[in-house]
């Protein structure tokens, strides 16, 4: 359990760090060997030279090793793409996962079964995020080019503040943005900003500079996205999600008043009225230009 448990930090930091070490399918073939091995100690059928000769096998340890062996066979079906969504937090993403049978969620084009429109701008950073990506999602990731893209595709911006170790955003993709209105809104009415804020890409040394808000030099990709999201929304966790218009203003409701950003929130109903909210006051704010 602690090599196991050791991995999924391990994991974490290879992310971070680019290395490529354990995509999703290794990481599990790992645990599930782990999880067998942990079975047929717990029936005796492994023995260390510490251990004592039993004759038989308590209720306890049987017990112990049906929950053990029943989450191998739950994790199984992961190696061909099942979700896992009660484990998916701690596992690397679903972008790392080389050999997937799933499907993308219902709902991923538009009604007419038209693909939505797509900018042809070169995306900055793409290469770094491959292994978060969200298969079907068209995620950028440069704060100044998603307003470009805003202005060029007529749609408000969603901010999605993340992290390679953030589980909590792991969660949110696995079991809120796989729901089909939720996977619909996301690629058809949003240009998804996934800014990630603990990339430790180094930044170019030309782009250093000095945070006003905290007073240090950041360095970093990571360290960029982090003060921006610190010194502009007043926030340091994640997932932390942020609507803005292709100005880069936070969007308003009809009363003018602020649509606040949102948490991880695992209510689905809740989060489609957090993403509609956005939208509708995004049409309203440019049907009032006209």
């Amino acid at each position: 359990m602690e090599i196991a448990f050791a991995l999924k930090f391990l994991s974490n930091v290879d992310l971070a760090y680019h290395w490529n070490w354990f995509d999703r399918e290794i990481f599990l073939s790992i645990w599930i060997a782990l999880g067998v091995l942990l079975g047929l100690y717990l029936l005796g059928k492994i023995r260390f030279s510490h251990d004592s000769v039993t004759d038989y096998v308590s209720v306890p340890r049987f017990f112990l090793s049906v929950i053990v062996f029943a989450f191998v066979f739950y994790m199984i079906p992961g190696l061909w793409g099942a979700p896992l969504k009660s484990i998916s937090a701690f596992l690397p993403p679903m972008a790392t996962q080389d050999f997937d049978l799933s499907q993308i969620p219902d709902g991923g084009n538009n009604p007419n079964g038209a693909a939505p429109k797509q900018s042809s701008l070169v995306k900055k950073y793409e290469g770094n995020y491959t292994r978060i990506k969200t298969r079907g999602l068209d995620a950028w990731y440069d704060y100044d080019q998603a307003l470009q893209v805003s202005k060029e595709l007529h749609k408000p911006i969603m901010i999605d503040f993340t992290g390679f170790n953030c589980v909590n955003c792991r969660k949110m993709e696995a079991n809120v943005w796989s729901d089909p209105e939720v996977f619909k809104r996301l690629k058809n009415d949003y240009v998804l900003l996934q800014l990630v804020v603990d990339d430790k890409a180094a930044l170019d040394p030309a782009d250093y500079f000095t945070s006003t808000y905290s007073g240090k030099k950041i360095t970093t990709l990571g360290g960029k996205w982090s003060d921006l999201e610190a010194s502009r929304f007043n926030a340091n966790s994640q997932p932390f999600y942020v609507l803005l218009d292709s100005d880069g203003n936070m969007l308003a409701d009809k009363n003018g008043k602020t649509i606040p950003p949102s948490p991880a929130d695992y209510d689905v109903n809740s989060y489609l009225k957090f993403l509609d909210s956005g939208i509708t006051a995004y049409q309203s704010a440019q049907q009032g230009k006209k």
